[in-house]
C-alpha cells in the first residue's frame, strides 16, 4: 500500500495541473472502495484545480465547488498523461483536460476511492470535513507531533509499539514499511508494549520518523511492486531499507540475519540485536 511517502510524491506531481481548465470525465468502473459518485460526470466539466493537498494517505484535490478526495488504496496509482491514450484493464477513471493532459487512475484490486467533498460540507476555515478525516491523527512531520505528546498518549497502551504507531488515529502516514525503518533507527523492539516507552526513546523515535519520512520522500518514496509517482518515474527508497523485506539477510549495522515476524497480520522486519 503507498504510504506517506509515496501519497505525498503523487501529490507533488499532480501539481501542473493547477489552473488547468476539465473538459471530461470518464468513469470505466465505478466500484471501487465506495461508489464513485456518479454526478463528477458533470460536476467537474468546467471547473480547474486551485490546489492539490495531503491529508493522510488522502489527496485533497480542492475545486471552486468542493473537493475530490482520493485515496489509492492498496495498489493504486495516479498517472499524469500529456495526452489521451488507450485504457487498459484497470484504469477505471479519467480527468481530461482542455489542453489535452489526462489525469488516470488505475486501481487492480480497487481498494482505492475518489468521493466527493461539496463546498457547502466544509469547514469555516476551508479545511475538508468528512467522516474518512474527521477522526485522524496529527500529521508526522507536523511541529505538533513531538515526542513528549507520543510519550503521553502511549501511558495507557500496552500494545506493541509498531502496533501502536501504524494507527492512523494515533498519527497518521506511518506505515508498514516505515514503522519498521523508523524502530529499526531508533533501536527499539517492535514488540516493545508501547507504555513501557521512556520520554527519551519516544524522543528519539519521534525523530526517527521524521527522519525516514523525509529520507523516503528525498527518494521519491519506495517502489515495490505498484507504485510509481504521476510522472511514472518510481522511487528509490527501497534500496536504503535497513530492515524491510530483508528476512535472513546481514544487519547493515551489527551483521545479525534480520528477523521478520507477524504482527497484527503483517510482517514485521528488525534486528534482535540492535534493537532491545
Amino acid at each position: 500500500m503507498p504510504e506517506l511517502p509515496e501519497v505525498e510524491t503523487t501529490r507533488l506531481g499532480l501539481l501542473p495541473l493547477l489552473g488547468k481548465t476539465i473538459s471530461q470525465v470518464i468513469i470505466r468502473n465505478p466500484t471501487l472502495r465506495w461508489p464513485i459518485p456518479p454526478h463528477l460526470l458533470q460536476t467537474l466539466i468546467g471547473q480547474k484545480f486551485t490546489a492539490f493537498k495531503r491529508r493522510a494517505k488522502y489527496i485533497l484535490a480542492q475545486c471552486e465547488s468542493g473537493i475530490l478526495l482520493l485515496h489509492l488504496g492498496m495498489s493504486g496509482r495516479l498517472s499524469l498523461l500529456e495526452h489521451d491514450g488507450p485504457a487498459a484493464k484497470h484504469d477505471h477513471f479519467d480527468i481530461h483536460f482542455s489542453d489535452g493532459h489526462v489525469l488516470r487512475l488505475r486501481d487492480p484490486r480497487r481498494f482505492g476511492a475518489i468521493l466527493w467533498i461539496d463546498r457547502s460540507q466544509l469547514n469555516a476555515d476551508g479545511t475538508a470535513q468528512h467522516p474518512l478525516l474527521d477522526a485522524l491523527g496529527p500529521e508526522p512531520l507536523d511541529d505538533a507531533f513531538t515526542g513528549a505528546w507520543l510519550h503521553s498518549q502511549l501511558r495507557k497502551r500496552s500494545a506493541p509499539i509498531k502496533t501502536v504507531i501504524m494507527d492512523s488515529h494515533l498519527v497518521v502516514g506511518v506505515g508498514n514499511i516505515y514503522a519498521s525503518e523508523s524502530l529499526f533507527r531508533a533501536r527499539i523492539n517492535p514488540q516493545t508494549p508501547a507504555q513501557k516507552l521512556s520520554l527519551a526513546r519516544c524522543e528519539r523515535l519521534v525523530n526517527e520518523i521524521k527522519a525516514t519520512l523525509h529520507d523516503a520522500l528525498k527518494a521519491g518514496g519506495s517502489s515495490l511492486r505498484d507504485f510509481f509517482g504521476a510522472d511514472g518515474n518510481p522511487g528509490y527508497f527501497q534500496q536504503e531499507y535497513f530492515v524491510y523485506g530483508r528476512t535472513g539477510q546481514a544487519c547493515k549495522i551489527c551483521g545479525t540475519a534480520i528477523t521478520s515476524i507477524k504482527q497484527g497480520q503483517r510482517s514485521t522486519f528488525y534486528c534482535v540485536k540492535c534493537q532491545r
